[in-house]
């Protein structure tokens, strides 16, 4: 007897949903013959047996009746609300993309940095190198030492 039960309120349950999906295909359905009218045969006369699914029928129509002059939030457009998304995220993409493109151009100045020391550590060394010694100052040529060295010179000696 209770799988009886059980089957019985499993069918109400999915004539309840067809009785929804048929209330939402017609909108200006007033009676249950009219929301029942695109149910099968079978459906139709568990309408009219059940005590349950009539009920269940009339508190939608009765819900539908209710609700009849509110417009759904759903139809308001809102244009505001992508409008502000939108603008938020092309400001996030431009704040990213300026900060990425600032990077973008160290790599590539970075090799042509690198080149250019190279070059000038190369002249220069070059340079460095070929430059002629001094002549030799005319003191070094005399053997003499510098005032300042003077006591160095003592006392190595």
């Amino acid at each position: 007897m209770w799988n009886l039960l059980k089957k019985s309120d499993e069918e109400c349950r999915k004539l309840r949903d067809l009785l929804e999906d048929s209330a939402a295909a017609r909108p200006e359905a007033v009676s249950i013959q009219e929301l029942s009218e695109a149910l099968s045969a079978a459906a139709q006369t568990h309408i009219g047996a059940c005590v349950s699914c009539q009920e269940a029928a009339q508190d939608l129509l009765a819900t539908r009746e209710i609700f009849k002059g509110v417009a759904s939030n759903s139809e308001i457009e809102r244009p505001w609300f992508a409008t502000r998304v939108m603008a938020a995220i092309a400001a996030r993409e431009r704040e990213l993309s300026e900060a990425a493109s600032t990077w973008l151009a160290v790599p590539r100045f970075a090799s042509r940095l690198a080149l250019a020391s190279g070059a000038l550590l190369i002249v220069a060394s070059t340079w460095l190198y070929e430059r002629p010694l001094s002549a030799p100052s005319q003191q070094a040529k005399r053997g003499t030492w510098p005032r300042r060295n003077r006591f160095l010179r003592h006392r190595l000696l």
